[in-house]
């Protein structure tokens, strides 16, 4: 059954200066026999409709459960601002690549509940039940396999609605973009002239193009042409997506440098390709007080190093590509020139199949810039970033994705980018309209109007970029003396490259003391969310924390291969964000404090240290 009912578009904020909410029809798909009356009415512009349904998974069961705490309000009245910022300060922004995200905990019994299949192997036949009826799961789903189950996501996602916690987990900025950014959305929905509600050019808004083009240009020292070396997506996920779906058939091979951003790993599978991971070596400045660097049995600090034997190894003739993410999530590692020059060397080994996709989202947040020398007198308009596509011979092989998100504090606007030659980028071309017709017009005629002015002075500084990389600077700073405060092992970013938002933090013998042992014995230890099922110190740690501490950090296991996650590797690490307010990063640095205080002591009177093995967290310094 198909119900007609009214809504208000969102964005209160823009609405008095733009008028543009105006009343729209909406489809909502309900089941025949779903009821129409008692708690799942809601009102929606003064009319009563059913509420939408939403899947709600608990472990091997995915249930239909009516939405939580939506007040009728939300919809009834846009000046009603006031009374809804509770209300949406609670909206889950995590990504939840599963789709079946448990992360607003739901009210209730389930309307209607279907068996979901979580434990099969990607060449296994899936099947779930929906009103009777067994149907075999797609392509897309086989090739996840096991990787369609809750997430790192879902579940911090969830514990942030559940406790009251500073969250420093999830990757987005929270607070306004800048002024200009919004004054240039807001011109651009009104300006009749332009007309950007409607379709646009498939692979990209020409005014936007032009603007990355001339941009990309000056960034690689070379002209691009803006109609056949540019394609717009939605959002830089997409992006990555679309390039792998055009390079990848079953049997490639694509290189992941270990740890990495967990959406990686389903996207090359989606496409048919099988991971190959090369881990980065974990060097830290001492263990036992050498050059000044700590004292006597104390654990550091370090930098994430490429030794390219390993990665020379891992390539060959079935290595179609290398996923390249400098500025890095989650370590913020800058790659160094040299470390560049010997992918290259390894793309050149591997034959003429292989290629860069260089994932430059961090691109204008490089907060402490590499010390070497640019030997090959590469130019950069962004500080301390390298261009992967900019070295020697390597233009041809490499694919630039990036993004608005980041840059501009708009991870919402969802506009992202492609950078390459014409024979990589014509395949996208192709591909792109039958996933979408366009990236929203409104948000790339925003943008194209964002970039010029970024240029421009701004806040006291020679520009926007500038700006912002001393805010993070600042902001890094802040959270990480309450990092060390708090008895964690931080980088040292005078000797150390940074860029991105995240600092990996290590975990020190003294937190490992203050966890409840508990914590990682049964039943705490068991969660299907952690890889093979199992919390580790990392997640233990984590989720202690949010559950009794009141700070929300993300555990380092996920950016890790299930194989060495389980082995240990990713024990000592957890990843937090430093892309929040100083209002979230004191009220986190005064719940960090409590970490070390009021735990239960042993018969001795003293804690006990819980012993949990780091794989190669203590590797001796790569010379």
């Amino acid at each position: 059954m198909v119900r007609k009912t009214r809504a208000v578009c969102g964005l209160p904020s823009l609405l008095a200066a733009t008028q543009l909410c105006s009343s729209v029809h909406a489809f909502q798909l309900l089941p025949s026999s779903a009821p129409t009356a008692g708690g799942l009415q809601t009102i929606f512009n003064g009319r009563r409709a059913l509420s939408p349904l939403q899947f709600h998974h608990n472990q091997n069961r995915v249930s239909f459960r009516r939405p939580r705490r939506i007040s009728p309000q939300l919809f009834a009245s846009a000046s009603d601002v006031n009374e809804t910022e509770d209300l949406l300060d609670t909206v889950d922004r995590a990504p939840c690549f599963d789709g079946i995200c448990d992360s607003s905990p739901q009210d209730g019994a389930a309307d209607a509940t279907i068996p979901l299949a979580v434990d099969m192997a990607p060449a296994a036949a899936a099947t779930a039940t929906i009103d009777g009826r067994e149907d075999s799961a797609g392509e897309a789903i086989l090739r996840l396999g096991t990787m369609t189950g809750p997430t790192v996501w879902s579940e911090f996602g969830r514990l942030s609605q559940e406790h009251a916690v500073a969250n420093l987990g999830q990757g987005f900025p929270d607070w306004l973009p800048p002024e200009f950014a919004v004054e240039s959305l807001v011109a651009a929905t009104i300006d009749s002239a332009k007309s950007p509600h409607q379709y646009t050019r498939t692979a990209g808004h020409p005014n936007l193009v032009r603007q990355l083009a001339r941009r990309y240009s000056k960034h690689m020292g070379r002209s691009i042409d803006a109609m056949n070396e540019v394609a717009v997506t939605v959002g830089a996920s997409q992006a990555l997506y679309l390039c792998l779906q055009t390079l990848v058939k079953p049997g490639d091979e694509v290189i992941l440098f270990e740890p990495f951003f967990d959406l990686y790993v389903n996207q090359i599978r989606l496409a048919g390709g099988t991971p190959v991971f090369v881990p980065l070596t974990f060097a830290p400045y001492s263990e036992s007080g050498e050059n000044g660097s700590g004292g006597e049995g104390e654990v550091t600090g370090g930098t994430w190093v490429l030794e390219p034997e390993k990665l020379q190894k891992a390539v060959s003739s079935k290595t179609r590509a290398v996923i390249l993410n400098s500025p890095h999530n989650p370590t913020g590692k800058v790659f160094t020139l040299s470390e560049m020059e010997a992918i290259a060397d390894s793309v050149k080994r591997a034959g003429p199949q292989c290629v860069v996709i260089s994932d430059e989202v961090y691109k204008y947040i490089v907060h402490s810039p590499p010390k070497e020398e640019n030997a090959n007198g590469l130019t950069s308009s962004c500080p301390g970033h390298v261009h992967f596509a900019s070295l020697p011979n390597m233009w041809d092989r490499t694919i630039t994705v990036s993004s608005a998100g980041k840059t501009f504090s708009a991870t919402g606007w969802q506009v992202g980018w492609c950078i390459g030659p014409s024979k990589l980028i014509s395949p996208l071309h192709q591909l792109l309209p039958y996933v979408q017709f366009c990236a929203s017009t409104v948000m790339q005629e925003a943008l194209a109007r964002s970039l010029p002015r970024a240029d421009e002075p701004y806040e006291g500084y020679d520009s926007y970029y500038e700006y912002l990389n001393e805010k993070y600077r600042r902001k890094r700073d802040l959270l990480g003396n309450a990092l060390r405060e708090a008895g964690f092992a931080i980088p040292d970013y005078d000797v150390t490259p940074g860029g991105g938002f995240f600092i990996f933090a290590r975990i020190t013998p003294e937190l490992r003391a203050a966890l409840p042992r508990e914590r990682l014995e049964v039943p705490f230890n068991q969660n299907p969310a952690a890889p093979g099922g199992e919390a580790r110190l990392d997640w233990a740690l984590c989720q202690w924390m949010a559950e009794e501490k009141g700070v929300l950090c993300i555990p380092a296991s996920p950016f890790f291969s299930r194989e060495r996650a389980v082995e240990g590797a990713s024990d000592e690490f957890i990843r937090v964000a430093f892309c929040k307010t100083d209002e979230t990063i004191e009220q986190a640095a005064a719940a960090l404090m409590g970490l070390r205080t009021g735990n239960d002591e042993n018969e001795d009177g003293g804690r006990e240290v819980v012993a949990v093995g780091g794989g190669d967290a203590k590797a001796a310094v790569v010379e």
